[in-house]
């Protein structure tokens, strides 16, 4: 039988969830109080999924990438109309060419275990023709043009730069959304699934032996709910 692990803070809307869940599971669960206990399960390989639940995540992150330095985050979105990879959603990640190439790279791969096919859309700070409006803007637009390039001479999946143009990549069905930094992924995340309620199951986490599935402390039942699926689907592949 597998067993997942779950992080119970503050937010007792994962604890309700979790109760709905084990109701049409049948699955060991451990729950988990404190970020130490929380890392030792991502390294325990007799645990097989681990979610964050409403822990903070700063303390666990930090002290995982002392195991694991390459860890980046995804955030899966999931509905009726839209499904898609979110990324860099960690505020400090995605910060140079070569890491977002890594990301795409690791959400490409992990699509193609889903059966699906990636279709890349990169963004950046601005549209095109807003080069020159500021230093800033120039260079992310110029690291945007320099990431879909690598990943064309890196990989086979499909990819384009939509620049500023969310909603036309959104609208065009990409399946993987890379945002210029963790920062913005960030806030796109809070926009979608926090205000706008969009499904989210948690952010999956790359770099790392084992699933880890990265949650807000702010989510709704439902969002744990799915976040806890999403896991041990995952374990059962």
């Amino acid at each position: 039988m597998k067993t997942i692990a779950i992080g119970v803070g503050k937010n007792k809307n994962i604890t309700k969830a979790l109760e709905i869940f084990k109701n049409r599971y049948s699955i060991d669960t451990k729950l988990i109080q404190t970020d130490e206990e929380l890392v030792k399960s991502i390294l325990d390989e007799d645990i097989d999924a681990v979610v964050r639940g409403s822990l903070p995540a700063s303390g666990v992150i930090k002290e995982v990438k002392k195991y694991f330095p390459e860890i980046s985050r995804a955030t899966f979105v999931h509905g009726e109309e839209h499904e898609f990879l979110l990324t860099p959603v960690g505020i400090d990640e995605g910060a140079t060419i070569e890491d977002k190439l890594k990301i795409a790279i690791n959400c490409g791969e992990f699509l193609r275990k889903l059966n699906k096919e990636p279709k890349i859309a990169i963004l950046a700070d601005g549209r095109k023709g807003d080069y020159g409006r500021s230093e800033k803007i120039s260079k992310s637009i110029d690291e945007s043009e320099q990431l879909t390039q690598l990943i064309k001479e890196n990989t086979d999946f499909e990819v384009k730069n939509y620049y500023i143009l969310i909603e036309q990549a959104l609208n065009e069905n990409c399946n993987v959304i890379i945002a210029p930094d963790g920062i913005i992924g960030n806030i796109i995340f809070r926009t979608l699934i926090l205000v706008n309620s969009w499904p989210s199951c948690g952010a999956v986490t790359f770099g790392i032996n084992g699933i880890y599935i990265d949650t807000s402390r702010d989510q709704s039942v439902e969002g744990y709910l799915r976040s806890l699926i999403f896991a041990y689907k995952l374990a059962k592949l």
